[in-house]
């Protein structure tokens, strides 16, 4: 006769949670949408425009959906990912712009331009949302029998031990060839990325390529080591390798995946992809507040983390949000795509571009029309004589058909994204799966996707993806992973004392 008042104990406490969920939405909401934008708008000879007005539409939908996927009752690391640049570098920075009509590049385009350009970036917002909902409703609708698709059965993948151990090898050769002939050998990674790309001389582009050539490998070395799954039958021998391996890959990665010798993103990734190995971080509550810090480092550390780019460092000053924003050429997406606008207008759009990114490894030799990189594309057009910029998906989209592929670029990145974040949400209890490995990586990586040029970070990406397919394989078929409603005993993964190994 009690089961009436357990039931009704239950219920209340589901209520207080979707009642703390709904107070951590609106405390979130405040702060993103709010707070931060206020302090933006603090600077003086604040210029009312309306690209301003319609820029306080992208924050609010930025930050609105920002704080929706930190209030989340799952974790939804690609999600995450495109939110905070989309709220960063497309929200907040703009809004200084804007605000103060103050760029960080000399270009400067026409009020109708930049209401154009907070348009089309709204736009892209819009179709990402779009298709994040379509993917979860389908996801929804799809029965628990239904045969896995190929995300399900790229993400389901095993780490094979014998496969990394090869990697390994590989990885630990490659270091001993590449940095025996870098100029300056092993010091030359701890100097800056200005005088190791001036070491490379007229090869300077075959230097970098090989340089990521190492430096990928050994990032899945180690972390495949950390999260690789037991052996059925016993794994001492492994086991004994492992531990061999494991404190020379950790130092391999502390020489060529450093913040000095590599750009910031890509060293921010490999840091918070082996943060984020270790399974109690990838509970929701973890993760709200592992992102939280994320995001004030974003906003408060991240633009004097260029110190060690240029072998002539200056002193650091510290400025207020809006000034970084308006002066620091880290933050120039909305520009370039300001700048892109007029190019498009000028010189009309260039579906074939298209093309370059997925054709990247085509020397130029063998096409002399290969498509150009955008973001050099954009600063010879806006007259610069430094053509290291960036070039947003969201111009890059549009120079190949305008506004309809912004639209159908971003609502397959939305839909994608949250299919990915739900398989690896269905998978998180099997151990050595590439979804507790790849998904992690690619989301925090997205964010030098998002930033481009795509035919820049081609190569990387592509080798980012491919090395974890390489040393992978398959899982039994079944018809489709277990629902939350049938658990299973979830598979350990090997024990390494002091990577949170069991959750």
């Amino acid at each position: 006769m009690f089961q009436p008042k357990y039931s009704l104990g239950r219920e209340v406490g589901m209520q207080d949670a979707r009642v703390r969920s709904v107070a951590a939405v609106f405390v979130w909401a405040v702060v993103l949408t709010v707070v931060l934008p206020g302090l933006i708008l603090q600077a003086h000879g604040v210029r009312i425009s309306p690209a301003l007005a319609l820029q306080g539409v992208v924050v609010a939908h930025s930050g609105g959906a920002l704080a929706r996927v930190l209030t989340a009752s799952t974790v939804r690391f690609v999600g995450f990912g495109f939110w905070v640049f989309a709220y960063v570098w497309l929200g907040l920075a703009p809004l200084a712009m804007l605000a103060t009509d103050t760029y960080p590049w000399p270009y400067r385009a026409d009020q109708l331009t930049a209401l154009g350009a907070v348009a089309v970036v709204e736009l892209g917002l819009l179709a990402y949302s779009a298709g994040t909902a379509l993917a979860g409703r389908r996801d929804e609708g799809r029965a628990a029998s239904a045969p896995p698709g190929l995300v399900e059965r790229v993400l389901a993948r095993r780490i094979a031990p014998w496969r990394l151990i090869a990697l390994c090898a590989l990885a630990l050769g490659l270091a001993a060839v590449l940095i025996s002939g870098q100029p300056g050998r092993l010091g030359a990674y701890f100097t800056s990325r200005e005088a190791i790309t001036e070491a490379g001389g007229e090869d300077s582009s075959l230097r970098s390529l090989l340089t990521w050539s190492l430096s990928v490998p050994a990032f899945w070395a180690l972390l495949g080591l950390l999260r690789v799954p037991r052996a059925t039958g016993g794994d001492r021998w492994l086991r004994g390798v492992r531990w061999l391996l494991l404190p020379v890959l950790v130092a391999l990665n502390v020489v060529v995946n450093n913040p000095i010798s590599k750009p910031r993103f890509w060293a921010g990734m490999v840091l918070l992809t082996l943060l984020f190995s270790i399974p109690r971080l990838c509970r929701p509550r973890a993760f709200r507040v592992t992102a939280a810090a994320l995001i004030a480092a974003l906003l408060f550390v991240f633009p004097y983390s260029d110190y060690f780019r240029y072998s002539d460092r200056e002193d650091v000053a510290v400025v207020s949000l809006s000034e970084q924003f308006t002066a620091n050429g880290d933050y120039d997406a909305f520009q370039q795509v300001q700048t892109g606008l007029d190019h498009a207008r000028d010189d009309g759009l260039s579906p074939q571009n298209v093309l370059g990114p997925p054709l990247f490894m085509v020397p130029r030799s063998m096409w002399p029309e290969k498509p150009e990189d955008t973001g050099i594309a954009l600063a010879r057009y806006a007259g610069y004589d430094f053509h290291n910029l960036s070039a947003p998906l969201w111009i890059e989209s549009y120079l190949w058909a305008g506004p309809f592929a912004v639209i159908v670029v971003f609502c397959l990145l939305g839909a994608f994204g949250r299919r990915v974040d739900d398989v690896r949400h269905r998978l998180r209890d099997r151990a050595g799966v590439l979804a507790a490995l790849l998904v992690p990586a690619f989301a925090f990586y997205q964010m030098v996707f998002l930033r481009g040029s795509l035919l820049a970070i081609a190569g990387p990406l592509t080798l980012l993806v491919a090395v974890p397919l390489l040393i992978s394989t398959p899982t039994a078929r079944a018809s489709r992973f277990p629902s939350t409603a049938m658990p299973t005993a979830p598979n350990r993964h090997a024990s390494i004392p002091g990577t949170g190994g069991h959750p």
